[in-house]
């Protein structure tokens, strides 16, 4: 199963930073058993929408030659729980002791000005023609952005 957990890409600066949304939907899959009458969106998946944000930056940074992909978690707090109806706010930025072949970013998700998650993570880069279609990457990267 994917997740594809970018639902908007609102603003971003090449090498350097990037914003966008999940929208937390009722009908979302993993709120069926997270948990059976109380469903708030898994806080690994608040995560892996922030390292999905970082290779939607480095696909853009690179001309969509690089993607970026997890190997390790700094550090990382959760504040509350994303909940069924919420918006949440992402922005990652890229860390000075990035270099060519690992990147290090810090993350934060918000909902209504209040924090979710911060974290610290870092990864390597890889060719994304390796993992998906590019001209297919460029024009998902279209539709989030609404370009």
């Amino acid at each position: 199963m994917r997740y594809l957990l970018i639902d908007r890409i609102t603003e971003w600066k090449a090498g350097e930073r990037i914003k966008g949304l999940k929208s937390v939907a009722m009908t979302e899959d993993f709120l069926e058993f997270h948990f059976p009458g109380n469903p708030v969106m898994p806080g690994v998946l608040l995560l892996e929408a922030l390292a999905q944000l970082a290779g939607w930056l480095e696909a853009v940074s690179s001309d969509f030659m690089k993607w970026f992909l997890l190997t390790k978690v700094r550090s990382g707090r959760f504040y509350g729980f994303a909940l069924p109806g919420d918006q949440v706010e992402l922005e990652v930025k890229a860390l000075p002791e990035s270099d060519p072949d690992k990147r290090v970013y810090a993350g934060l998700g918000t909902v209504t000005g209040k924090k979710k998650i911060s974290a610290q993570f870092e990864g390597e880069l890889v060719s994304l023609g390796d993992l998906e279609d590019i001209a297919a990457q460029r024009k998902y990267f279209q539709i989030l952005t609404r370009k």
